[in-house]
């Protein structure tokens, strides 16, 4: 009986050069990239830059309208209280990261302020990344009502209603039904967010005004 024998030659010897061939090139591009990235900077205290918090805008998030009735006004439901129109505002910041490695926000806080009256405190405690070079957005959210509002004004800025000849009536109501369009200047008091990059810590003061 014929035997038949397939003889490859130099096309068998072609083909295990080829395979090599992209096994090296696949080899050299996962060297390539690995020394890529133990090139990149580590977090030093001279090379760690602040981060730039910027004030995007204000959206208000939920609105009530303006009321306020006293503990004397006797309720459809429930029990009798001092309350206040509450109201939800958003305030979107852009945070952007100058250094050529990621960093991580833990704390955010600022006070929020209409006109010359501070009214709320806000404090974030949420973990967010920003990428190295990048840009992240921040929704961080105010929720206050009216009532919270006049003691915070009457503690705390009572000479500042006397000298522009105010009741906190006429500036709650002012704030309340003006907000729908911003026709008064919101302002972000006293903020300041905590950075941290391979356990170094940065502390960035920032303020700003919308619109």
């Amino acid at each position: 009986m014929a035997h038949l024998t397939l003889n490859v030659g130099k096309g068998g010897n072609m083909c295990k050069k080829s395979n090599l061939v992209k096994l090296f090139c696949a080899m050299a591009v996962v060297v390539f990239l690995m020394g890529c990235a133990g090139m990149a900077p580590k977090p030093t205290a001279q090379n760690f830059q602040a981060p730039i918090v910027t004030l995007n805008h204000v959206e208000v998030q939920k609105y009530w309208g303006w009321w306020f009735f006293s503990d004397k006004v006797e309720p459809t439901k429930g029990t009798a209280g001092n309350y206040g129109a509450p109201l939800a505002l958003a305030f979107i910041f852009e945070i952007e990261n100058p250094n050529p490695y990621p960093v991580l926000m833990h704390e955010f806080r600022f006070t929020v302020g209409f006109e010359e009256f501070d009214l709320d405190t806000v404090i974030a405690t949420d973990l967010i990344w920003i990428p190295a070079g990048q840009k992240n957005q921040f929704r961080a959210m105010s929720i206050f009502d009216a009532r919270s509002a006049q003691l915070s004004m009457l503690v705390t800025s009572g000479f500042k209603l006397q000298a522009k000849g105010l009741s906190f009536w006429d500036a709650l109501e002012k704030y309340w039904i003006g907000i729908q369009d911003f026709s008064f200047p919101v302002h972000v008091n006293q903020g300041s967010a905590v950075f941290k990059a391979d356990g170094l810590v940065k502390s960035v003061s920032f303020s700003a005004t919308f619109p």
